[in-house]
């Protein structure tokens, strides 16, 4: 304990005129009211409260605080903590459960706060998340295919032939969207699916299978499994049932077919839209890789077409003899091989009237979007030229995709090996013999693949010389 000379009663005036003496690190002035209490005062002019007693035959003090507190104040403090030392409690150990207390329950109330937030993040959130997180791992048209289920619509149509009212319909899963991601029980996607699969099965069946792989990826998150009952809402027998089962297609040209179709399709005044229709049919592709086809894609010296596939990423085909002369044809005006005259007048209209627009604001002109421009410069599917050439030759609802169909199905007039008409259609190997140990260079693909070409000719009744040099690509301005 410090000594009675320094023990006086504190007072404001004594408290404001107490100094640190000379060549002394610290210095204490003791209160008389409160003999516990003391200031404290150091070389810099720093003054403080304290407190200073023994507990269990060892010297205990502890801060009370700077003078902001008022003396009456650190009286009080002095005193409480002295019964505490009477009592036989540690101060010390008291203050340290407090601060512990007070840190769980801020713990405490931050996850209640996670979790209420969690609770109250809506489908469309995670849903872009998600689709955040899994684009790096997803092909162009199946990343588009997320976007458009869940659009909300009510954008102006630039469907052909629209009233210019007209407005886009929201995607079958903008419904689900909004609702907190707690709700999306299997009561409310039976709902969904029941009302869904009445106007609109086949574009619901895919929807309910991508909701499907996002909510086993939620349930992988641990932010989003706690929200979500263990097993997957979507997976009910009553919802499947509710969108029913695809249809069978069955469109696809027979050889008795081949000579009408042929005949319409070349008349297509678009030679391009002539060229690729049949591409189409004489590759088996899909209409989406013929229509992505850049120049660079063509191999005229190894006779190879490469094609942007959604299963193995490319794959390399061989460019025959008929199809070599429809590309050779073509008028090469970009970096597309079906491109479009129109689309690209359309796209130098559009930027010169961006341009204009935008120097009447001050602002730089802008270069576009990359995505855009490709898609302005190059055809899309030819499915209404299509359709017209195939009700003039009185054949009724085949698709572009029923190309691909009639391509494998031509081929077994020809027996030809079921693993060569997948490589070269891009189908993923059915046996195990396929998909380890055989594999068929360019050339062999080649062998089978000519054939089927002119086997298909012979039958359409199209002449041509095989043998005859390819038209030379040309520019055009």
């Amino acid at each position: 304990m410090a000594a009675t000379k320094n023990r006086v009663r504190l007072t404001a005036g004594r408290v404001e005129s107490f100094t640190c003496p000379p060549g002394k690190s610290q210095a204490f002035l003791w209160d008389t009211e409160a003999p516990t209490l003391a200031l404290r005062a150091t070389p810099t002019g720093r003054k403080t409260y304290v407190f200073e007693s023994r507990l269990n035959g060892a010297s205990l003090r502890i801060n009370i605080g700077t003078l902001a507190a008022t003396l009456e104040q650190a009286r009080t403090k002095a005193t409480a903590l002295a019964v505490m030392v009477d009592s036989g409690i540690d101060p010390r150990e008291v203050e340290r459960q407090q601060q512990a207390d007070k840190a769980a329950q801020a713990v405490a109330a931050d996850a209640r706060a996670l979790a209420a937030q969690q609770e109250a993040v809506t489908v469309g959130e995670v849903w872009a998340a998600y689709l955040t997180e899994r684009r790096p791992f997803w092909g162009e048209l199946h990343y588009r295919d997320h976007l458009d289920k869940a659009k909300a619509g009510g954008e102006p149509s630039k469907r052909r032939g629209a009233d210019k009212d007209a407005k886009t319909q929201p995607g079958p899963l903008a419904a689900l969207m909004p609702l907190p991601l707690k709700d999306l029980d299997q009561a409310t996607i039976e709902r969904w699916a029941a009302t869904e699969g009445k106007t609109r099965p086949s574009s619901a069946r895919l929807a309910w299978r991508l909701l499907t792989v996002f909510l086993t990826w939620c349930g992988e998150q641990p932010q989003y499994a706690r929200i979500l009952p263990a097993k997957n809402p979507a997976k009910t027998k009553k919802a499947r049932e509710a969108l029913g089962r695809p249809g069978v297609k069955s469109d696809v040209l027979t050889r008795e077919q081949l000579p009408a179709w042929f005949a319409q399709v070349r008349q297509i005044q678009n030679p391009c839209i002539a060229a690729a229709l049949q591409v189409m049919l004489l590759t088996g592709a899909r209409p989406g890789e013929v229509m992505g086809l850049r120049w660079e894609d063509l191999n005229t010296q190894w006779k190879g077409i490469s094609f942007r596939d959604k299963v193995e990423g490319t794959r390399e085909i061989p460019l025959t003899p008929y199809v070599a002369s429809l590309l050779a044809a073509l008028p090469r005006r970009n970096e597309w091989v079906f491109s479009s005259a129109y689309a690209l007048d359309m796209s130098a209209h559009n930027i010169k009237r961006r341009a204009v627009k935008a120097a009447n604001k001050g602002t730089d002109a802008p270069e576009g979007d990359v995505k855009n421009r490709s898609a302005e410069g190059r055809l899309t599917e030819p499915n209404t030229p299509h359709t017209r050439a195939c009700m003039a030759a009185g054949l009724e609802g085949l698709t572009l995709h029923g190309l691909r169909r009639s391509f494998k199905s031509l081929t077994e007039w020809l027996e030809v090996p079921v693993g060569v008409v997948a490589q070269i259609q891009g189908h993923k190997p059915s046996a195990t013999a396929e998909k380890h140990y055989t594999v068929r260079p360019l050339d062999l693909l080649r062998l089978h693949h000519e054939r089927i070409e002119a086997w298909v000719l012979q039958q359409a009744g199209v002449q041509f010389d095989p043998k005859a040099e390819p038209g030379k690509l040309r520019a055009v301005m």
